[in-house]
């Protein structure tokens, strides 16, 4: 299998696990886990061909580590970004003391006013580091970094969960959390 072929393949499992199961008849359970064999034969029927080991390398190869596979090797589920409604079972945790957010340049003012939301997506999706959030900023334009003060949320209440693959969620971050706006550069 290709590079090209393992990107189509992770495409889809990002499209079918996150926001439309139903497009290929599957049946997510409520923490968004599906079986992987069934995946496969659904997937085939509705004009997919892909098969469990090409299931199970794109997951291992990921470098976004977007899916995740059950203990016992039979369940995939993507890690986080779902638009349908699961409960990845995830525990509460205290963050960073900040985190960081990628967006482009064209939303910042609808930002300043509004905070960050999860528009389409369950929850808020922030970074750790500076680089990881400007490169999901560049995939909607000139990427903008705003850099979100989590010690200050946490400690008024908000909560802060880390999926499988580091990503962390909130509901929400209101306006005033947002210390401060990076454009992007060359750090």
């Amino acid at each position: 299998m290709s590079a090209k072929d393992d990107i189509r393949v992770s495409k889809f499992l990002s499209y079918v696990l996150r926001h439309a199961p139903e497009s290929i008849g599957l049946a997510l359970d409520r923490e968004g886990w599906s079986a992987i064999d069934v995946l496969v034969v659904q997937a085939c029927v509705h004009g997919m061909p892909v098969t469990r080991d090409q299931v199970l390398r794109v997951v291992a190869t990921s470098d976004k580590q977007r899916f995740s596979i059950s203990p016992d090797g039979l369940r995939i589920r993507a890690a986080q970004g779902h638009s349908v409604p699961v409960d990845l079972g995830l525990p509460p945790l205290p963050p960073p003391v900040v985190l960081y957010h990628g967006t482009a340049v064209h939303f910042a003012e609808a930002i300043r006013r509004e905070g960050l939301t999860p528009r389409s997506r369950r929850q808020v999706h922030l970074s750790c580091d500076k680089e990881t959030a400007r490169r999901v900023g560049e995939r909607h334009g000139t990427p903008l970094v705003l850099v979100v003060d989590c010690q200050r949320m946490h400690a008024e209440g908000y909560v802060f969960f880390r999926a499988d693959n580091g990503v962390w969620l909130t509901d929400r971050v209101p306006p005033r959390f947002l210390d401060g706006v990076e454009a992007d550069s060359d750090e």
